[in-house]
């Protein structure tokens, strides 16, 4: 599975490397953002991710009219309850941002992306620094160079 996540350029030691030095590094690398997707799916829980850089995309919305829209679709998909993608936030958050959409902004979801991001940050990516997928991954890049 490791392999499918190499990019066609080579994926240095160094930078596979410092994925481990926090999470916001982890995401701030495309390649790292790939892996780490492929490991959530492994848990079926990729739905964190996918809701956390929705949130980033949606910050970078510039048209009121297309903030309300994409609002509520990603409210609809990853907030809501039954939502076909639920994320696992208590019931406080969602309650807030359930009010948030009632007239949507730029920042309607930072209490829920926090928590999502908090939840990763503590439960999936240690995990994925453990992972089979991530050592041979290391294994990998470290091989190329010898």
């Amino acid at each position: 599975m490791a392999a499918l996540l190499m990019p066609r350029r080579r994926l240095s030691t160094e930078e596979a490397t410092r994925w481990a030095d926090s999470f916001d590094v982890l995401l701030s690398h495309k390649y790292g953002v790939a892996a780490f997707r492929a490991f959530l799916k492994t848990e079926f829980s990729e739905e964190n991710l996918e809701f956390w850089l929705a949130c980033e995309e949606f910050k970078k919305t510039r048209s009121t009219a297309k903030l309300v829209s994409k609002a509520h679709r990603i409210f609809e998909e990853f907030v809501d309850v039954q939502a076909p993608r639920e994320v696992n936030i208590d019931f406080q958050t969602r309650e807030a941002t359930r009010k948030n959409m009632q007239e949507p902004s730029l920042t309607c979801f930072d209490q829920a992306q926090g928590k999502v991001h908090s939840l990763m940050e503590k439960d999936s990516y240690p995990r994925f620094l453990r992972s089979k997928m991530y050592l041979d991954l290391l294994s990998q890049s470290q091989r190329r160079l010898s």
